[in-house]
């Protein structure tokens, strides 16, 4: 009788702990509701978002034109299994899954950020054979305070420090850096499909303790025009489509119908001169299929949402102001391009806008109508699946937070009022706001 009961219990206990474990590919799964023909599509996005770029001219025609300057092989090199990246932990260790962001003062022809003339809009840190790369940026960090939370508890807060080695074309004095990580890219779908009259109309909202929030109005390089942005820790791409050909030019070199110009700055002559994988490389059908693949991800579930202590925690997030931002629900437009995602009402703890986040934040570089202290409010959705999917758990632009109580630690600006909160919270309360957010 005892040997039963012990197994009974034995395998309940295993069930429970089955229905928490996430897989790494939980961010990588697609829409159920997919026809098969979609579900082609979706694994041909898929493939070309996995696949290794090669130099040109190569037989494989398909995947070559790699470069000719570039930062990794592939998309998913900086989102691991369609996840965060994390930041180097020591100045020695190479940036994996992170790059760096770079700019002169002033604006391009479009109000966007005015690129360094010899080294473009990013560090490339890699060159095809015949073609120097860029050189190498690498982080140090530095503690730069330790927050005392009420009861006791204390947590230190950390900053990096770019710094530039090897540069190939030149000095760069005067640039404007912006080191980021990879981004999770599940949910991009439904976000690109929320209408860009409701975050006109969320911008305008009455918020609580002084929040402003307010769209970034960018270039659309598809449409030809200044659009509302919702893509990038800026909200400085507009749509799903821009975002994904921006990165396979900016990281990769691969030129695509929205950016057909290879990555060479004037005075790269061997960058200019080095041979194509045509033009373009990734053409409008691979690019179409890379879109319906990131569109059509379908978002883990969540869980222990009716845990008691998650549901404090839910409380406790609306209750000290985070909820005026990361918003917990937005509406996709009925006539959305996709019948998957159109007209659903999705929870993914963001307003898409851009707040001043304070000082300690501000990487002084503008971006179209952000500035250096705006941020896009991060969706929070998928935050459950991070470790198990990214095999780490570094947050906010840079990766400086290693845990969640430090990202939010780090919010100032408009976000102080509910940072202060934050602290005053017993060490109960503050424990189960965290156990919503891995919920999510």
């Amino acid at each position: 009788m005892k040997r039963s009961l012990l197994l009974v219990m034995a395998l309940t206990a295993a069930n429970v702990f089955a229905q928490d474990i996430v897989s790494p590919e939980a961010f990588a799964q697609p829409l159920p509701s997919l026809s098969n023909t979609e579900r082609e599509q979706f694994f041909r996005g898929r493939t070309l978002v996995r696949q290794s770029w090669v130099v040109a001219p190569s037989k494989d025609e398909l995947v070559d034109g790699l470069g000719p300057l570039y930062n990794r092989l592939a998309c998913a090199s900086c989102h691991p299994h369609n996840g965060r990246g994390q930041p180097p932990a020591t100045a020695d260790e190479r940036m994996l899954s992170m790059l760096v962001r770079l700019s002169v003062p002033g604006h391009d022809s479009h109000g966007g950020p005015k690129p360094h003339p010899a080294y473009g809009g990013q560090l490339n840190e890699e060159g095809i054979p015949g073609v120097a790369g860029e050189g190498r940026a690498y982080l140090t960090w530095r503690e730069v305070k330790t927050v005392t939370l009420a009861g006791g508890e204390k947590v230190s807060l950390r900053q990096p420090q770019v710094h530039f080695a090897e540069l190939a074309y030149g000095p760069i004095k005067g640039v404007l850096t912006s080191p980021r990580v990879g981004q999770q890219m599940v949910g991009m779908g439904l976000l690109d499909a929320v209408p860009a009259s409701t975050l006109e109309a969320l911008a305008k909202e009455p918020k609580p303790d002084g929040i402003k929030g307010r769209a970034n109005h960018v270039w659309n390089p598809e449409t030809q025009r200044m659009e509302v942005g919702r893509f990038g820790y800026k909200s400085n791409m507009p749509t799903l489509r821009a975002q994904s050909a921006g990165a396979f030019n900016g990281d990769l070199g691969i030129t695509s119908p929205l950016f057909p110009g290879e990555n060479c700055m004037p005075v790269q002559t061997a960058c200019k001169k080095a041979p194509t994988g045509g033009s373009p490389e990734l053409s409008a059908g691979q690019l179409d299929d890379v879109e319906f693949y990131l569109a059509h991800l379908e978002l883990p579930a969540r869980h222990r949402a009716d845990d008691p202590a998650v549901k404090r925690g839910e409380a406790k997030f609306a209750e000290i102001g985070c909820a005026a931002c990361h918003r917990p629900e937005l509406v996709t437009d009925p006539k959305a391009r996709s019948p998957h995602l159109a007209g659903q009402t999705i929870q993914p703890y963001t307003d898409l806008l851009v707040h001043d986040m304070g000082e300690g934040l501000s990487d002084h570089r503008p971006d179209y109508q952000a500035g250096g202290r705006d941020w896009r409010t991060a969706p929070l959705w998928g935050l459950g699946a991070t470790a198990a999917v990214s095999e780490a758990t570094f947050f906010l632009h840079d990766g400086r937070a290693r845990t969640l109580p430090e990202a939010i630690l780090w919010h100032a600006g408009e976000a102080r009022p509910a940072r202060e909160r934050f602290t005053r919270l017993s060490q109960e309360e503050r424990a189960a706001l965290v156990d919503f957010l891995k919920s999510l």
